[in-house]
């Protein structure tokens, strides 16, 4: 298992924090990575709170950009909602906040186009009548190329294949002017057990051992998906199976049940929101809190039971303990800037207040992504469709003693697409038990 000096990001990560503060590559420009409960988000928070008031974050959805506390690139740039054509870049009405801002935060940038940072380069250029890539801002791209992929059609593939080599978003001439830095997070604070991190490793790359394959057989089953939702949360492919599987619950227990009713206001999109807009709930119905408390109590991912309704709010219970859960409010923003200070801000476009809870009996693995739980049934259904699907659902799990899956694990549940890592060679800057610091070589004759 590896060493570490600390439980804590910060800590453990405080050299190569200190290099990127200090400008990391030749723009500042930098891509930071790690597998799932690295600290990536902690490292996020780090730089962005390092960035000032000159810094936007922008994520690829709007549920991703939602849990990062920005807005959907689409948007801040007025991009249309298809394969991004150089011509479908305009000057924008107001340049004076994109000259205002330093520095791009992008969240969960695996699943970012070529197209669209291509876009987001000749966008920041032309407004900002700048010659340096990306306009000359300070780029800091954030995600696992092992988790969530970009969408692309059958019809999209063969030209993004033709224009960029690939539908990536390293695939854009702009990420190799650019000079990117490397930082690849290696410490796992989720997950302690060597066995289960090999595990989880092997699935990671696709390269599954002799051992790994015992292991995974002795975490198989006999129970049914319904059958396990009793004890474990499903994760599954596809959000009919999740519905089938919670509502089956549901209708099973017999006690007073409440519908609790959203209150939407602005503009905020029906695919992104966090939970139902007429969530449904009964007394003795398992649930998870989607939203961290602020004084610590739960984060979200904590289970809880219903155990009744007050005035305004649910009463639940978590680890025996009885808390009331008053409705909570999601915010949808837009980037501004404020005429007097020069400041960048952001503005609320949109809300959503519903109670921060989700039924918790089955989970999409989508849905899953962030989330640390205690007892996991991964249902396979037909199969995993997607590049790193499989990997995302067994990284939620905290340990093997609560894992279960629904079946052996066939080759074909773990799609890997090999073009998520065919970004080139890299040059190490430094390499420890717990970080990766390289620089994304310029040449083939670079040494990796």
């Amino acid at each position: 298992m590896t060493e570490t000096r600390s439980d804590d990001p910060e800590t453990l990560y405080a050299a190569p924090a200190k290099w990127v503060a200090s400008g990391a590559g030749a723009q500042g420009n930098l891509f930071l990575t790690g597998r799932a409960g690295t600290g990536k988000t902690t490292m996020l928070r780090k730089f962005l709170a390092g960035a000032g008031d000159k810094a936007v974050v922008l994520a690829p959805t709007g549920v991703a950009a939602m849990n990062a506390g920005g807005q959907t690139i689409h948007s801040f740039f007025k991009l249309p909602p298809r394969l991004v054509e150089p011509g479908d870049i305009k000057r924008l009405r107001s340049t004076r906040l994109i000259k205002a801002v330093e520095t791009v935060i992008i969240d969960e940038i695996s699943m970012v186009r070529a197209d669209m940072l291509d876009a987001i380069d000749r966008s920041l250029k032309l407004n900002r009548m700048s010659k340096r890539p990306f306009g000359g801002v300070r780029m800091i791209l954030s995600g696992d190329l092992h988790q969530l992929p970009p969408v692309v059609s059958n019809s999209e593939a063969p030209i993004l294949q033709d224009r960029y080599g690939g539908s990536y978003f390293f695939n854009a001439p702009a990420f190799k002017d650019a000079e990117f830095a490397l930082l690849a997070l290696k410490h796992v604070f989720r997950q302690e057990d060597p066995r289960f991190l090999a595990l989880l490793g092997a699935l990671r790359t696709g390269k599954v051992t002799p051992m790994d394959e015992a292991v995974l057989r002795s975490v198989v089953s006999s129970r049914s998906a319904v059958d396990a939702s009793e004890t474990h949360v499903v994760l599954t492919p596809n959000n009919a199976n999740a519905n089938r599987i919670n509502q089956a619950r549901l209708d099973g227990l017999k006690t007073r049940s409440k519908t609790f009713s959203a209150e939407v206001q602005g503009q905020f999109e029906e695919k992104a929101f966090p939970t139902e807009a007429d969530l449904v709930l009964k007394e003795g119905a398992r649930v998870m809190l989607i939203r961290n408390d602020p004084e610590g109590r739960w984060v979200n991912g904590s289970l809880a039971i219903v155990e009744g309704f007050s005035g305004k709010g649910v009463i639940v219970s978590i680890d025996g303990r009885a808390y009331e859960i008053e409705p909570s409010a999601w915010e949808k923003y837009r980037y501004d800037l404020e005429p007097e200070t020069k400041k960048v801000k952001r503005e609320v476009v949109g809300t959503f207040k519903q109670m921060p809870l989700r039924l918790a009996y089955a989970v999409t693995i989508h849905k899953a992504q962030g989330l640390t739980l205690d007892k996991v049934f991964i249902d396979f259904d037909s199969g995993m469709f997607a590049h790193g699907q499989a990997y995302v659902a067994f990284s939620r799990a905290r340990t093997l003693e609560g894992l279960e899956i629904s079946r052996e694990l066939r080759p074909r549940d773990l799609v890997l697409d090999r073009e998520a890592f065919a970004f080139g060679k890299l040059e190490t800057i430094e390499d420890t038990d717990a970080y990766l610091l390289a620089k994304f070589a310029r040449d083939d004759s670079a040494l990796i």
